[in-house]
């Protein structure tokens, strides 16, 4: 576990905390970065502040340039997110596909191979 998500501090003075936050993913230069993987559960999820709609790791990727990004809505089983990453991330590397293209054909053989949609369809991508 991390020691400054423990105790709300880092580890030393002036020591980088090892915490990523939206705020400072929005801050970087991505704008030659095609695509974010956040295969992590809920990554697609954020807070609603105020009149200023939700703010999550997803709207922070955007501003900071990311074309495509793929996220959960939900907590997917890892094996299933496994399968699913792997088969995308072979036919957009592989088989040269497009990243939308790709997306769809792992999610169109992960129905094939008789995977509920719950086990996979937690996953979207975004442009």
């Amino acid at each position: 576990m991390n020691y400054s998500w423990l105790t709300g501090r880092p580890l030393l003075p002036d020591m980088e905390d090892g915490i990523l936050t939206a705020y400072e993913i929005s801050q970087m230069d991505l704008s030659h970065t095609e695509l974010a993987a956040l295969s992590a559960c809920e990554t697609g999820l954020g807070d609603i502040k105020g009149n200023e709609g939700v703010y999550g790791l997803q709207r922070a990727f955007k501003i900071a340039g990311v074309k495509y990004i793929v996220m959960s809505l939900w907590e997917v089983p890892d094996e299933q997110t496994k399968k699913l990453m792997t088969l995308f991330y072979s036919k957009w590397l592989e088989d040269k596909m497009a990243i939308p293209d790709a997306f769809r054909a792992a999610q169109k053989e992960m129905r094939e191979i008789g995977f509920s949609p719950y086990q996979w369809a937690g996953f979207v991508l975004v442009e």
